[in-house]
């Protein structure tokens, strides 16, 4: 086991030989990250919550989402593993957590979101956290293009200023048919001013540095315009209400027990999708400054920053991508760079928190349009359409549940497809080979190199090779080849020089292979066999079975040793038995 701790804040690690000139960096990048991170907290607040749910809960929707930056994205950065990670709400879980409070109002969101800070804990406790590079791309790049589109439909209603006398629903089909159904209803101010901050936000990315907060300026003026000119267009605070302009004091809303297994499910999702998120921007980062960030670590922020959240009245929360290379192209080298935007944040609150109130929600709609094209990765969706059809295969699932079902069936669905998958590639390039027809087709060197052996094969022997990867997945090959022998052998020979691993099937199968050989009188030798698979026979007890004589270094010792036992020469029957007993298995 690494003797690398569990837990260990790179704070600590940073804070040794601390400086004046990296304080003024890390005050100089958390400035412009609280600022930029500002529109961002109120949009994914507001998205993210039904407005019947923020009644019930007593804190607005725009509220959850400040309170979710401040509180979590101080606990990441004094804790986590990454140097310059930034913590907070974020527009992959919108879909998500709307979903269960839609479903199960704030009392089973704030279940859910507590249970996955405990799940992300054991994750890292459990030294899980390299383990999540293992989910394919194909899954991650499925649902992240599903939340975009939707984020993005989810959109329409207040960028164009739609009214209608019933709820838009949550579903995305639903959601499309309410805005086609009315679209007549479309405020023109509030559609020109959103379209108008969209255009400006993509144009403002395409051509100034992303440390310069092209957000939160756009807003500050179309706040201004919205109330110089009195556009009649809907606010904050007209549907909100008055933004706190205090953190709340913390609280523990109730639990239904009875429902908790209900939640479990959901609460999953929200920690597999914060430790993909985190982690995923741990490595951006590492990337932009050539650092190495601690993992599980990371992951055991992240749990106590998803517990402390919804206890101070937020949402769930992970790393932010965007915002963290914001940080690092604005100079932040430390976790100091993410405790000071979250200062920040709490000190908007605190004193001109109550314009924020003044927002129109047109525009913090155009926002998260932007947010949800930069979230599409458009081009790497098409990059995957243009590959193997597996893959393709894939994506596509996984995008079309996350939109149309849900990002938990999807995210599992996916992940169950991509595995079959995989273990189909693997079983296709496992082969078991006779060593006759081996020589066919091979160069000239290659050839004679087999033909000398097989002049050596003692009559009646039967000599396989195996390649690849032997598991479960494969196992059936060596069945299908055994049973294409003819005439028993009088030995069988494994060749398993190329074989690095053995699971419980392939030991199995080597089992069966071996018993039915011996039961009728034959020998049978495994030859050039690799550590793990030596381990693999002992733990299983086949080792002892096996005998000295059934194992040889490699296939020369193996055919010396059969010669021996048969009495055989050199140069003895050129024709081997192996051609006489039935084709090999090909691939």
């Amino acid at each position: 086991m690494s003797n690398t701790p569990i837990f260990k804040p790179k704070l600590l690690t940073c804070l040794r030989g601390y400086s004046h000139a990296t304080f003024l960096r890390d005050l100089m990048a958390g400035l412009t990250v609280g600022v930029v991170a500002l529109p961002l907290a109120l949009a994914f607040g507001i998205a993210s919550i039904p407005e019947h749910v923020a009644t019930e809960a007593g804190v607005s929707p725009p509220a959850m989402g400040l309170f979710t930056a401040i509180i979590a994205g101080l606990l990441i950065s004094a804790l986590g593993g990454s140097r310059v990670a930034i913590g907070g709400p974020t527009g992959a879980f919108i879909v998500i957590v709307y979903a269960i409070a839609n479903k199960h109002g704030y009392d089973g969101l704030f279940t859910a979101t507590f249970l996955a800070g405990l799940m992300l804990i054991v994750m890292g406790v459990a030294r899980l956290g390299t383990l999540i590079k293992f989910i394919p791309y194909p899954v991650t790049t499925g649902f992240t293009a599903g939340i975009a589109v939707i984020i993005g439909t989810g959109q329409v209603k207040d960028l164009l200023g739609l009214t209608g006398d019933s709820g838009i629903p949550p579903d995305f089909v639903g959601k499309t048919q309410w805005c086609a159904a009315h679209i007549g209803t479309i405020n023109w101010s509030a559609a020109v001013l959103g379209a108008a901050t969209v255009v400006a936000l993509l144009v403002w990315r395409r051509f100034l540095p992303p440390r310069y907060p092209g957000a939160i300026v756009l807003l500050i003026v179309a706040t201004a315009i919205t109330h110089v000119f009195a556009l009649p267009v809907e606010t904050i605070q007209d549907r909100f209400g008055a933004i706190p302009t205090s953190l709340p004091m913390p609280r523990l809303p109730h639990v239904d027990w009875a429902n908790v297994g209900e939640l479990i499910p959901s609460a999953g999702t929200i920690a597999v999708l914060a430790a993909i998120e985190s982690l995923l921007c741990c490595v951006v980062a590492d990337g932009m400054l050539g650092t190495r960030h601690r993992s599980n670590t990371e992951l055991i922020a992240q749990g106590v920053a998803n517990i402390a959240s919804p206890i101070m009245g937020g949402i769930p929360a992970t790393g932010a991508i965007a915002r963290t290379a914001t940080n690092v192209q604005a100079g932040g080298r430390t976790p100091v760079a993410g405790i000071v935007h979250a200062l920040t944040l709490l000190a908007i609150v605190l004193t001109v928190g109550r314009f924020a109130a003044m927002v129109p929600l047109c525009v913090l709609s155009a926002v998260l349009v932007v947010v949800a094209w930069n979230m599409s990765e458009l081009k790497h969706f098409r990059w995957l359409l243009k590959g193997p059809v597996s893959d393709t295969a894939v994506l596509l699932v996984t995008f079309a549940l996350t939109v149309f079902v849900d990002l938990t069936m999807a995210v599992g669905v996916g992940i169950v497809l991509a595995a079959m998958l995989f273990m189909k590639r693997m079983s296709d390039v496992m082969n078991v080979q006779a060593i006759g027809d081996a020589a066919e087709g091979n160069g000239d060197v290659a050839t004679d190199q087999l033909d000398t052996r097989i002049r050596r094969i003692p009559e009646g022997v039967a000599v396989y090779s195996i390649n690849g990867a032997f598991f479960f997945g494969a196992a059936y090959k060596l069945r299908e080849t055994l049973d294409q022998l003819g005439d028993r052998p009088r030995a069988v020979v494994l060749d398993v020089s190329n074989v690095l691993g053995l699971d419980a099937t392939a030991l199995h199968a080597l089992k069966e292979l071996r018993r039915s050989v011996v039961g009728h009188g034959g020998r049978f030798v495994l030859a050039g066999i690799k550590t793990q698979p030596m381990i693999a026979l002992a733990q299983r007890g086949l080792l002892d079975d096996m005998g000295q004589d059934g194992l040889t270094p490699d296939l020369e010792s193996a055919l010396a040793l059969l010669r021996a036992w048969f009495g055989d020469q050199d140069g003895g029957n050129p024709a081997p038995a192996v051609e006489s007993n039935g084709p090999a298995c090909r691939t």
